[in-house]
């Protein structure tokens, strides 16, 4: 699938800390085989794939799959908690540059689609 679409964005890192550390992540979308898939890229390496649904069901409500758990907090932001074997990592994001990325994959499917067609 491609193009890729990206966009950065900035998450908050859940922490102890009284201030959550702020770190720059890139969404992508379509760097895969599975088409509903969204990446998350954090500093250093690391990638969380989201399944792009569930992404947006968690805007809207609290919802849950596999190791991900996503709700909205408040109007305008989101939490994504990953569970893993080594602990729990919690990241806050900003709901605005995630709707507008999440439209821009909406976007290329529909392109994609039509041009399958």
């Amino acid at each position: 699938m491609s193009p890729v679409i990206k966009e950065h964005a900035r998450a908050r890192l859940v922490t102890d800390a009284r201030d959550l550390p702020v770190v720059p992540v890139e969404l992508r979308y379509g760097t895969s085989d599975t088409p509903d898939t969204i990446l998350v890229a954090f500093p250093g390496g690391t990638e969380w794939a989201v399944d792009r649904d569930l992404l947006e069901r968690g805007l809207r409500s609290p919802v849950e799959s596999d190791s991900l758990r996503i709700w909205p907090c408040g109007r305008a932001q989101l939490v994504v908690e990953r569970h893993t074997v080594g602990g729990v990592e919690v990241v806050q994001f900003d709901s605005a540059p995630l709707i507008r990325f999440l439209r821009r994959t909406h976007s290329k499917a529909s392109r994609t689609e039509t041009a399958r067609a």
